[in-house]
């Protein structure tokens, strides 16, 4: 039975966009800035409620709220308000975009949102991003990524991943063995099954094929050691709560904390399985 997913921010019963707008005003207007007003108000209302808080703000002020918040805040919190006021789906699109800016690419950043986003947000994700950026999602993934990790990005891209339910047994085994004789029987590895595979076979398949032949995350490693990617698309198949717990783990362990990780996990998931990513931290 699959799990349900919860978010833990919801939309706020009684909401007034104009009333929130107002109060928002209130808490940046004249000397000094009511941080803890804004904080308990935004953190409050779902994201489609804070867009239409904006649209209120523009249409009582005819200041944007963004601009605001930005020109009041420093720091983290700014940071944290910033990514609470865009859509969804743009703050996808906007890390993957600072992700692939500049000196060098943060494969990390890369990784984990489109390894864990769905078919269906991949596509969101990279329609949104081509109407802001002007460029394609993809063009840029392949401008400034390169071998087999930006092959298997492609793939991923492409979120033509078998949707189906069902389980064909004599596929699964199929594939093991396919597995098997690209990796540890092969002299080298023939990486390219494991991408088609891994990029393209539905998310029961792939669980029922970890399950019945070991497709564990460190076995590919070892039997793909070129596309680490492939380590972190097992475990947010098996279950992206779980793999973004562990994001967050490493986030926050040692000597100092990764605050860009950790408000963008925090941020992007609180409406999706925030509240799963939370129990699956405690369990692990």
């Amino acid at each position: 039975m699959a799990k349900v997913l919860r978010g833990t921010v919801t939309d706020y019963p009684g909401f007034d966009a104009q009333a929130d707008a107002e109060a928002l005003r209130k808490a940046m207007k004249g000397l000094g800035t009511d941080e803890e007003s804004i904080l308990t108000l935004l953190t409050s209302r779902s994201n489609p409620q804070r867009q239409e808080i904006a649209e209120a703000f523009k249409t009582l002020y005819g200041r944007d709220l963004l601009d605001d918040l930005k020109s009041e805040l420093t720091g983290k919190f700014e940071k944290l308000i910033v990514a609470l006021m865009k859509p969804s789906w743009l703050y996808d699109a906007y890390e993957l975009k600072h992700a692939l800016k500049g000196a060098g690419t943060n494969e990390k950043v890369l990784t984990e949102i489109i390894a864990s986003r769905t078919p269906e947000e991949l596509t969101a994700i990279k329609q949104v991003y081509e109407e802001e950026y002007g460029s394609s999602l993809e063009d840029d993934v392949v401008g400034d990524t390169s071998g087999y990790y930006q092959r298997m990005l492609v793939v991923l891209l492409q979120a033509n991943r078998d949707p189906s339910t069902a389980i064909d047994e004599a596929q699964v085994e199929q594939d093991a063995q396919t597995l098997f004789q690209a990796g540890e029987l092969k002299w080298g590895t023939d990486e390219e099954k494991f991408i088609t595979i891994f990029g393209t076979r539905s998310v029961s398949h792939l669980r029922r094929g970890e399950a019945a032949f070991g497709f564990h995350p460190l076995h590919l490693f070892d039997a793909a050691p070129d596309i680490m990617l492939l380590v972190f698309l097992v475990k947010s198949i098996r279950s992206i709560p779980a793999y973004l717990a562990e994001t967050l783990y490493y986030a926050m362990k040692g000597a100092g904390t990764d605050d860009h990780t950790l408000i963008r996990v925090v941020v992007s998931r609180s409406e999706i399985d925030l509240y799963n990513i939370r129990k699956e931290f405690r369990k692990n």
